[in-house]
């Protein structure tokens, strides 16, 4: 009859046990003097030889020829106990025996002297199923047990084990097995059960196991039932789990934020009968893989998977920084830990690429997070390229430049007015003696735009380059919208939605539905933010103007100076703004209050 090769190659002894020294060695030590505990508690995860250290030691305390603490597996009381035929020795599942009738027939029984070896040996598999008042029966006993009799209680949950059980026993904490020393087992095995394992099987097959070395027995066996070469490509595909190639194609796309490219990606993964939690846990384990490399570049080496070779880690950390791996993971482990309740574990897996793709759609402190390295990214564009030196122009241009009308210059009807002062030759030395004609007697144009005169006026005589022109604002406006939206408060940021935005020269124009609108974004704390924003985003300074849509922008301001020309000339019905006179400007000024009247 066939048997399952994790009990066919189970240890025999303590030599046998694998990735557990620093057990094997005490225990063995304890037999070989005779300083035996009469309560053993043995802990650690599934597959790591709790049970089978348990059976071991059973044997080598009634072992009547042992050797250095081991059993011989030859007399009578080795053989018997092996075979299961002594009574003397029991094991008890504790999740079927959990009640405090069993563990009173079990004290009850406990006090009679074996029949057939020296010590009668309770083994105790998954104690802390035990009830509470199974734990209290069996406290009695464990306390002061008779000479003949000893408890060996295993656990996987230690913290469910009563503080009085725990300290009534000698605790031994069973570690993970390591994927190096699981493949030499494997390799073993196979090796005697003529299984063709190659080293790439056998090697993802100790990093599947997880630390358990009857996880690994056990897919091997499965792997065996399929016949032929055992590879990394035959274990996948018995198995039926997204392999390293594509995981690792998997996450490359996440990290590129291709998100039509990982959703196609993982449709032919579970196309492919792939389970969608395997994959995200494949996808976690590389994302934790490259962090570690990433941070601990010298001594985590130890601590990684082991399942990719150097070259894929390479590529995949280029242009990665660690805050993003941190997001990827923290998504993949919730996503992972919401699929033991999910109903449809294809969209929940969709929904989490989607997420890792456009760290925006996450709704959390990680979208904001984007936002801002998205911002970063752009300064840092502007700054490399989009901010290039422009040529000078030539002194003729600038001239004809000085006594061209400030078209596009801000209205700041609360600014003070300055008038602008004459150069002087200490100011400008090497200036042409004609440039002075522009300023010797201004026109309303160069007094509609003092703050544009005055630096033209300033523009030095060499090669410096002039402040790079505007971006344009109308296909960017979303941009800034998104920005402005960041930026403000949750009272004043609705308001937005119904405004727009267009850039007029060196001034930016958002254009509000009403009044109302235009009040609430006309505040200078928010003005402060529209100037910084964009600012940032169109890489030069611009000035800011709210206007409503039925009015549009504010006329300029009337020139201050020459009082008297001004009300020479004639009020013509398509006079353009810099014309208009003062009673004409304040009425324009006062267009949208509708409880203003003209006394």
């Amino acid at each position: 009859m066939y048997q399952a090769l994790y009990r066919k190659w189970r240890p025999k002894t303590f030599e046998d046990v694998i990735g557990q020294s620093h057990i094997t060695e005490t225990l063995k030590r304890q037999v070989a003097e005779g300083r035996l505990s009469h309560a053993y508690l043995f802990t650690g995860t599934r597959g790591t030889g709790k049970t089978t250290c348990a059976k071991i030691l059973a044997k080598a305390v009634n072992c009547e020829h042992p050797v250095d603490g081991n059993p011989c597996n030859c007399c009578p009381s080795c053989t018997g106990i092996e075979s299961g035929g002594f009574l003397d020795v029991l094991e008890l599942d504790a999740a079927s025996n959990n009640g405090v009738e069993q563990i009173r027939a079990l004290r009850d029984e406990a006090v009679y002297a074996p029949a057939n070896v020296k010590k009668r040996v309770y083994i105790v598999d998954e104690v802390h199923m035990l009830s509470t008042s199974a734990f209290n029966a069996l406290l009695k006993i464990l306390e002061e047990p008779p000479e003949h009799l000893m408890f060996i209680l295993a656990t996987t949950e230690l913290h469910k084990v009563p503080a009085t059980i725990l300290s009534r026993c000698q605790r031994f904490s069973f570690k993970r097995i390591t994927p190096e020393d699981i493949q030499r087992r494997l390799a073993y095995v196979a090796a005697q059960e003529q299984i063709d394992l190659r080293a790439d099987g056998a090697e993802l097959l100790s990093r599947l196991a997880d630390g358990a070395l009857r996880d690994a027995l056990s897919l091997l066996d499965q792997c065996a039932a399929s016949g032929g070469v055992i590879d990394a490509r035959a274990v996948l595909d018995t198995l039926g789990l997204a392999g390293n190639l594509q995981t690792a194609e998997l996450m490359r796309r996440v990290l590129a934020e291709d998100a039509q490219g990982a959703l196609l990606l993982l449709n032919d993964l579970y196309a492919g009968g792939k389970d969608m939690g395997a994959v995200l846990s494949g996808l976690s384990t590389l994302g934790r893989d490259l962090l570690i490399r990433m941070t601990a570049p010298k001594g985590g080496s130890a601590l990684l998977s082991g399942g990719y070779d150097e070259a894929t880690m390479e590529a995949l950390s280029r242009g990665v920084s660690p805050t993003r791996l941190i997001a990827v993971l923290t998504t993949l482990q919730d996503t992972s830990a919401n699929l033991l309740r999910s109903t449809n574990l294809r969209t929940d897996a969709e929904l989490c690429i989607l997420k890792l793709c456009d760290q925006s759609l996450s709704g959390d402190l990680t979208a904001l997070a984007a936002r801002v390295k998205k911002l970063e990214r752009a300064m840092e564009d502007l700054s490399r390229g989009g901010l290039r030196a422009v040529p000078a122009a030539p002194a003729a241009d600038r001239e004809e430049q000085t006594a061209a009308p400030a078209e596009h210059a801000p209205a700041e009807d609360d600014a003070p007015w300055e008038e602008p002062p004459m150069p002087t030759d200490a100011d400008d030395p090497g200036a042409p003696g004609d440039a002075l004609s522009a300023f010797a007697a201004p026109g309303p144009e160069a007094h509609a735009a003092p703050e544009k005169a005055e630096s033209v006026r300033a523009v030095p005589r060499d090669n410096t380059p002039p402040p790079p022109p505007p971006r344009e604002v109308d296909d960017r406006w979303p941009e800034l919208l998104e920005q402005f939206k960041a930026r403000l408060p949750m009272a004043k940021r609705a308001f937005l939605n119904m405004a727009g935005g267009r850039l007029e020269g060196d001034q930016l124009l958002i254009e509000c539905d009403n009044d109302l609108v235009k009040n609430t974004l006309s505040k200078e704390d928010v003005l402060a933010v529209f100037r910084e924003v964009a600012a940032q985003v169109l890489g030069c300074a611009v000035a800011v103007q709210v206007v409503t849509k039925e009015t549009g922008p504010s006329p300029a301001r009337p020139a201050a100076a020459a009082p008297a020309a001004a009300e020479k000339r004639p009020a013509r019905p398509d006079a353009p703004a810099e014309e208009s006179t003062p009673l004409e400007h304040l009425l324009s000024k006062m267009q949208g209050f509708d409880n203003f009247k003209i006394q």
